[in-house]
């Protein structure tokens, strides 16, 4: 049977990744985290004082880009695969607010995106895999068999957000999720390389008021339904 490729876009904290890695683990696909990987630069850049009082050292980014490795590996635990940067294992550290407030300008950073495009078409050459960020149907795969923007309210999504941190045992604060989620809407979809935006056939779904068992079927079924059209 044909292997497809599946596209995954939309705001973030809208739970996109959970329902990317659930179906790839059901339909034994490769799942590509592409928002970890602009957290990791990101981190990479947070560690390596890339991070000034003007801003980000491009030039300093841009030269240290080579040595920025990222890769993902199943974690037999979890059943899902976990983010490694330069060999650590850093699923934990980019998840974290610092990171979170700082992700949105390396992600808008033209050079950037490009390397990490550039990976990102490479692990998905040959179909079965199932990937999920702000341009993947847009720009990474604009050819993908099934594309899905996810959204929901930003007050749901902060609130999953915190749900989430909380659940780890990490400081949270409601109210800055909450502007961070509103701040990273505005820069994802006005950003001048690759916005965030749906696809013109792109299947939407707002799940502010669905569980995830919910979500996971009506993934499912959409998988099903773009397999037998094959």
């Amino acid at each position: 049977m044909k292997k497809i490729t599946i596209a995954i876009d939309g705001h973030s904290s809208c739970g996109k990744s959970t329902m990317a890695k659930d179906l790839a683990r059901e339909v034994g696909y490769v799942y590509v985290d592409t928002g970890a990987m602009y957290r990791s630069v990101t981190l990479y850049a947070l560690r390596n004082g890339l991070f000034t009082a003007d801003g980000i050292d491009e030039a300093g980014l841009r030269q240290q880009l080579p040595d920025i490795h990222i890769s993902f590996q199943f974690n037999a635990k979890t059943g899902r695969p976990d983010t490694y940067l330069n060999g650590e294992l850093v699923e934990q550290d980019i998840r974290t607010m610092e990171v979170s407030s700082h992700v949105s300008p390396i992600a808008t950073l033209g050079f950037v995106r490009e390397a990490m495009v550039a990976q990102q078409q490479e692990m998905g050459r040959g179909g079965g895999v199932v990937m999920d960020g702000r341009d993947i149907g847009t720009v990474v795969f604009p050819h993908a068999e099934l594309k899905i923007f996810v959204t929901a309210s930003a007050e749901v999504r902060a609130q999953r957000r915190y749900d989430e941190l909380k659940g780890k045992g990490m400081e949270a604060d409601y109210d800055e999720i909450l502007k961070n989620v509103q701040e990273r809407d505005y820069i994802d979809s006005h950003r001048e390389v690759s916005p965030l935006r749906k696809a013109d056939d792109a299947i939407e779904l707002d799940n502010s008021h669905l569980t995830i068992a919910e979500q996971k079927q009506w993934l499912m079924d959409r998988f099903n339904e773009t397999l037998a059209r094959q």
